[in-house]
């Protein structure tokens, strides 16, 4: 940071900032979760240099105490229009527990990386405390934690279903997805005159109807009913219905308007907006940010989330893949909004000028690094489409995969004379890039491949197969791992011409709905055989909005309503969690017995080569099969051998 810099140049965060600017009044205050980082990767800074943007005062209160005399929540008043509350970047739950919910030591998005300067259900508990305190200004809710959480859900934290979060906050509306463009007319609203109350008719909003209100007619838009949150209660079948219909409206271009019956509410979910243009996502990354953490933070330590982005360009959002565990189409939608080659060197220009770049480029990616201007050849079929994947159960014919402007864009990155190396970071999707599956793939992935693995990989490149089991991978909406295993090799030819010596790292998950031990041991012996000893690895966290979670609650599938087994027990997970670390001495013997019990004499010896089993103590089908061996077997010659010569 430059010492000269104002305070000013920040959104003002305390009452003598605010007074600094020579405001008697705010408009908007916002409340997050998050530390405040002026930068474009952290939606409070985004949200709010769009509310200033539209001439609004606003402020912020970053990461509030909520178990005091809440003075924090008072410091600035009540706002003349409403209070925006969000988690943060992430979901609370997920940010303060692991897969196995054990409670985290640190946090992220803290100064110092400290824990506990947020609540559990921070969206709730914020709301909660400001209808308290101010019940005549209106609450809007946004982010990732209200955005995934806008229907009935299933909550792993508390293992049972909950209702919309506009139910369980008392917030007055919820901006879902990446708000920008609801946002602005919102506030284009307000400016008219418009009451909030009133906002009803915002695309991409939900909001509770009392059972007095009637629901306002809208001629573009047909009502869709979900289940009712009571049937679903005692329904899992029923609960696993509304996803199909929730997920398919939220990935339309032209989607319906949803409600669902809640007590005598109904909630009130309008269609989204369409995909932003090249143009809108550009305003958004163009804002004045500085593009640094508060100055008041400088005397607490780093926030590591920013340590770990500040000196990386985002290039779109979105993604068209559709995992079936992952909440990123859910939110950011399946379609691509890409910034232009300008906004984006723009910003690669800022981040050359910063007082501590030493020339690196952590990260030229976004959620999937490789599909920066990708999309339809024909939008108008695109229009029309309701799948959820536009890569699964096959790339759509639709689909333009050509990789050049990708490839362009990083060599007019990489021919800045201020930039030394800049890195693709973001994980990529190797399905896109492979012949085997995309089998309309032109020459510019080859050349696409050539350009990261020489240009932009540290050593190491992330792509995630995520399973080896072909049933286990459909669920997941992804490719069989025999598509991997060609990925494989074109990356080894490529990395032995250029004499690269770049290891690929392979991200997988364990106790995915689905997927059975043996499954993970069969996973386990292929990623041996394939040279791999794992470190990326995951165990499958149910988060809100994604089929995986709506399977690992109900035991449907969402999309065919037939049962699968999912783990979930804690000795089932980290049975499937072990298989992962074979290479482990303290998990040999374990492997050894389980596979042994299950009658897989096949993966035994794949996985580990000379398991201790006294005969006394092996099966009965085991002691068979070894009687049955042949005396010239290379173990028993050793035995004659060794005999002979002690005789």
């Amino acid at each position: 940071m430059n010492e000269l810099q104002p305070i000013t140049d920040w959104l003002p965060i305390t009452k003598k900032e605010v007074e600094k600017r020579g405001w008697e009044e705010i408009d908007v205050i916002l409340i997050s979760g998050d530390a405040y980082v002026d930068h474009p990767a952290f939606g409070t800074a985004v949200i709010g240099r769009i509310i200033e943007s539209e001439g609004f005062k606003v402020a912020i209160i970053p990461q509030p105490n909520w178990t005091d005399d809440l003075r924090d929540f008072k410091k600035l008043g009540a706002p003349k229009y409403f209070f925006g509350v969000t988690a943060g970047c992430m979901d609370s739950m997920v940010n303060h527990y692991t897969a196995g919910k054990r409670k985290r030591s640190t946090d992220a998005y803290t100064p110092g990386g400290l824990a506990n300067f947020r609540p559990d259900y921070a969206t709730t508990v914020y709301t909660k405390i400001l209808k308290e305190l101010y019940p005549d200004t209106p609450v809007l809710i946004g982010g990732i934690e209200a955005s995934l959480r806008r229907v009935t859900h299933y909550d792993y934290w508390s293992d049972k279903l909950m209702p919309t979060i506009l139910e369980t906050s008392g917030a007055d509306l919820l901006v879902y997805g990446m708000g920008e463009q609801a946002l602005r007319e919102i506030l284009q609203l307000l400016q008219k005159g418009v009451p909030f109350h009133q906002l009803t008719m915002v695309k991409q909003t939900a909001y509770l109807s009392s059972e007095k209100d009637i629901i306002p007619k809208n001629k573009h838009w047909e009502d869709k009913e979900l289940v009712s949150h009571e049937t679903c209660l005692t329904d899992k079948k029923m609960f696993a219905s509304n996803f199909k219909i929730v997920e398919q409206e939220s990935n339309k271009t032209f989607a319906n308007r949803l409600t669902q019956s809640i007590g005598k509410r109904s909630l009130v979910i309008n269609p989204p907006f369409p995909t932003m243009s090249e143009n809108e996502i550009d305003t958004s990354f163009d804002l004045p940010y500085t593009r640094l953490p508060h100055p008041k933070y400088k005397k607490r330590g780093d926030i590591p989330a920013y340590e770990m982005i500040k000196f990386s360009i985002n290039m779109h959002r979105g993604c068209f893949g559709g995992c079936s565990f992952c909440t990123i189409s859910a939110h950011q939608g399946k379609f691509i909004a890409s910034r232009s080659e300008k906004s984006i060197l723009a910003e690669v220009d800022k981040v050359t000028e910063m007082k501590d770049f030493k020339g690196y480029i952590s990260d030229l990616g976004g959620p999937s690094a490789n599909m920066y201007n990708l999309k339809g050849k024909d939008l108008s079929i695109c229009d029309k489409c309701v799948a959820p994947s536009c890569i699964h159960p096959v790339v759509c014919d639709n689909l333009d995969t050509n990789h050049s402007a990708m490839t362009n864009l990083y060599r007019k990155v990489d021919s800045n004379p201020k930039v030394k190396k800049a890195f693709v970071g973001s994980g990529i999707r190797y399905d896109l890039l492979t012949k085997s599956y995309n089998k309309k793939g032109d020459k510019s992935l080859k050349e696409y491949m050539i350009q990261v693995q020489t240009r932009h990989v540290s050593g190491r490149l992330k792509v995630a197969p995520e399973h080896t089991a072909d049933d286990t991978l459909k669920i997941m909406r992804k490719p069989k791992f025999e598509h991997f295993k060609e990925f494989k090799k074109t990356y080894d030819q490529i990395d032995k011409e250029y004499n690269l010596n770049q290891k690929l790292i392979p991200y997988f998950i364990s106790s995915h709905p689905g997927c059975k031990e043996e499954d993970m041991a069969n996973l386990a012996a292929e990623t041996k055989e394939l040279g791999f000893e794992l470190e990326q690895v995951q165990d499958f966290t149910p988060t809100p909005m994604t089929v995986a979670t709506v399977m690992y609650y109900s035991g449907y599938h969402p999309y065919t309503l037939n049962k699968y087994y999912t783990p979930k027990t804690k000795q089932e997970r980290q049975n499937q969690h072990r298989f992962f670390f074979w290479y482990k001495k303290e998990n040999k013997q374990w492997i050894s017995d389980y596979l042994l019990k299950v009658k897989r004499p096949d993966l035994l010896k794949r996985l580990v080569e000379q398991p201790k089993i006294k005969s006394k103590n092996a099966p009965k089908w085991l002691t068979e099969q070894r009687k049955k061996r042949p005396v010239n077997s290379k173990r028993n010659f050793n035995k004659i051998k060794s005999k002979k010569k002690g005789k």
